[in-house]
């Protein structure tokens, strides 16, 4: 795994000594060993490298990587520009973008452009068996994942946090700042967008927050690229 070198790096450093996360790092090295794991091993950590700490914004949290090839690249719900076909959850996800504030439907799900803007799309999970949904669970991920969340609680700035369904949503306890925003809906999957995901406005409120505290909103555009 690529190792984080940015402003978040000073922050998470106690974490990388601590016994949990070494017993993590020797599990995920021997699972890249002998069997297929997503997204590729210099791409794990890319929901810190692609937004710094001082850039964060948004955070949109997921649950683990997609587990079908060439889906999963470090950012949640994202797929690379090279995938045909968009995951169902960010098909729905776009759906809700379009009806809250017109966006097109773009031809790929790369949502690299959010990431540079300020939105953390991580997952609280950060590895997973090709194929085995959830199979990197309760590996320690989730710990390091936690205090991430509570780097960000801890910043003295608006930050935005778009929990989707209840694994997300269970974060919520750890988000105490009175400056920053929490906005929960069910998940974006078939299985739940009709439940109240579809509708819930979260686009369109958080760039409402955004520009009542000063700060510039996101362009949630995802742009054509064929």
């Amino acid at each position: 795994m690529s190792m984080i070198s940015n402003d978040w790096e000073p922050v998470l450093r106690q974490e990388f000594s601590k016994d949990y996360y070494k017993k993590l790092y020797m599990f995920v090295n021997e699972e890249y060993r002998n069997h297929q794991i997503f997204p590729k091993a210099e791409d794990v950590f890319n929901a810190f490298h692609l937004t710094p700490l001082h850039d964060v914004k948004v955070v949109i949290l997921g649950q683990d990587p997609y587990h079908n090839i060439n889906q999963a690249h470090g950012l949640s719900f994202s797929v690379p520009t090279d995938q045909p076909e968009l995951p169902p959850s960010l098909v729905n996800i776009y759906k809700e973008l379009h009806d809250e504030l017109g966006c097109y439907i773009p031809d790929n799900g790369c949502l690299v452009k959010w990431a540079k803007q300020g939105v953390m799309l991580l997952n609280a999970v950060l590895t997973v068996r090709a194929h085995q949904a959830a199979s990197h669970q309760n590996h320690g991920w989730e710990e390091f994942t936690d205090a991430v969340i509570r780097v960000l609680n801890e910043q003295d700035r608006p930050i935005v946090y778009l929990l989707w369904g209840r694994p997300a949503q269970s974060k919520a306890a750890m988000l105490n700042n009175p400056k920053q925003l929490v906005l929960k809906a069910p998940h974006p999957s078939p299985l739940s967008a009709y439940r109240g995901f579809f509708g819930c406005g979260h686009f369109k409120k958080c760039n409402e927050f955004l520009s009542e505290n000063g700060l510039s909103i996101i362009d949630w555009q995802i742009e054509n690229i064929r």
